[in-house]
């Protein structure tokens, strides 16, 4: 009887746990247009938070929209004007490509390349599965 009501006080003190959100949330893309041209100023902070490289996410971004780009001083800079929520929508496609585990869900992954092929080495169940190597 002690021990239940010691169990109850211990629970009560202790946060509850959210189960609605996600441990592993994107941040939004910041940025804005000069003229004709996007720029990006968070870009490498989104590559960390993913554990990506700025580069591959960069490439596939140019690729998905349609439009050159490039790194210039920090900060990514594609040739078109572009809505941020477009950017994010494929931010959003690329985390689920390239980061996120088909298995588990987790974004604890690693891409690994053997005989020419990407694949997806998650680090949390162990599961390895194949990504587009072209982008």
């Amino acid at each position: 009887m002690e021990y239940e009501k010691l169990l109850d006080e211990a629970y009560a003190k202790i946060k509850p746990l959210e189960k609605t959100r996600d441990r592993f949330e994107i941040p939004k893309i910041e940025g804005h247009v000069e003229g004709n041209k996007t720029i990006l100023t968070n870009l490498g902070q989104i590559a960390s938070y993913a554990r990506r490289d700025v580069d591959h996410i960069l490439k596939y971004l140019m690729k998905e929209l349609a439009t050159p780009g490039m790194i210039k001083e920090n900060r990514a800079i594609l040739m078109r004007k572009i809505t941020s929520q477009k950017i994010n929508e494929k931010i959003q496609d690329y985390t689920n490509e390239f980061v996120i585990c088909r298995q588990c869900g987790k974004p604890d992954t690693e891409i690994i390349k053997e005989k020419g092929f990407s694949f997806i080495n998650c680090l949390a169940c162990g599961a390895k599965h194949s990504v587009r190597s072209k982008i």
